[in-house]
């Protein structure tokens, strides 16, 4: 895959940012919702942050922009399982009302911002029901993706996922869970992170994206970055590899994460500058929405 490569991780989440703003724009003016897919963590927050200012600056209505979270911890709860606190510090309810919600709405101003109906959570009760509610809603405009330092987990999927795999509730393997000590420092040591998740599939990523944009910065990501640019399909061995199997990819890098990529004959581009993608909503050529039921 040809990696996108720009100076830091701000001119990633602010490339991005454009480009989902520009979206969220086309998506009011033609009267229906902007479905986005958010993953927690680390790789996101620049282009959550870089949103806020594009909403602010643009004016943009949210009342139409619905966040499809990834995954969420989960505990064991006697029958099965139940979504870890939302106080947590490790909590994806949490993460999306400190680092998307909470600014996303003060920056679009009273009555102008996300609904409390429009931020969307897989239940570990009925995992199923978050790929029907999905295609329901015409699928998601655009995912955000991330890809695991160590182990190439994207949302909860762990190494070794099928493609066929669609959202579930999963054992984390001990990679994954070494990886999530970093990204919540509020964890002392591996023993207090939750052994157990909620996840969207890759199957329900890559079938019902019309766009998926994966962010990779930083030091840590650059194995991530090298494995990605060398994937033309899905490597089960590497989950985040769904990026290459999803209808209209990118992957975006900073100049540290894309240092194994850059020093080779690898494809990749080098930003001249932040501005929206040329796959972007606005621009012809973009593929749509899907408007098929996902395949078994």
């Amino acid at each position: 895959m040809h990696i996108t490569v720009f100076p830091d991780a701000r001119a990633v989440g602010e490339a991005l940012a454009d480009e989902i703003a520009c979206g969220i724009s086309a998506a009011g003016q033609a009267g229906r919702r902007y479905v986005l897919g958010s993953p927690g963590g680390r790789s996101p927050r620049p282009t959550y942050e870089a949103l806020v200012g594009q909403v602010a600056a643009l004016r943009l209505d949210l009342t139409g922009l619905v966040i499809v979270m990834m995954d969420e911890y989960v505990v064991p709860d006697g029958t099965g399982y139940t979504p870890a606190p939302g106080t947590a510090h490790y909590s994806a309810r949490r993460f999306a009302a400190e680092h998307i919600i909470g600014p996303l709405s003060a920056a679009a101003g009273p009555k102008r911002g996300i609904l409390p109906d429009s931020v969307w959570f897989p239940d570990p009760a009925d995992p199923a029901s978050y790929d029907e509610r999905l295609l329901e809603a015409g699928g998601i405009d655009l995912f955000i993706l991330a890809s695991g330092a160590s182990d190439g987990h994207v949302a909860f999927n762990p190494p070794g996922t099928p493609a066929h795999a669609r959202t579930r509730t999963v054992e984390l393997p001990d990679s994954t869970r070494r990886d999530n000590l970093a990204t919540f420092p509020g964890f002392s040591d591996l023993t207090e992170v939750p052994r157990h998740g909620v996840t969207i599939g890759v199957a329900t990523i890559a079938e019902l994206s019309a766009r998926a944009v994966l962010v990779a910065t930083g030091a840590d990501k650059q194995r991530a970055v090298a494995r990605l640019a060398a994937a033309d399909s899905y490597d089960p061995s590497w989950p985040a590899s769904v990026v290459a199997a999803c209808r209209d990819p990118a992957i975006y890098a900073d100049q540290v994460a894309a240092g194994a990529v850059t020093s080779r004959n690898a494809p990749y581009l080098l930003a001249q500058r932040n501005r929206p993608s040329s796959a972007s909503p606005l621009r012809p050529g973009h593929p749509g929405r899907p408007e098929h039921a996902p395949t078994t």
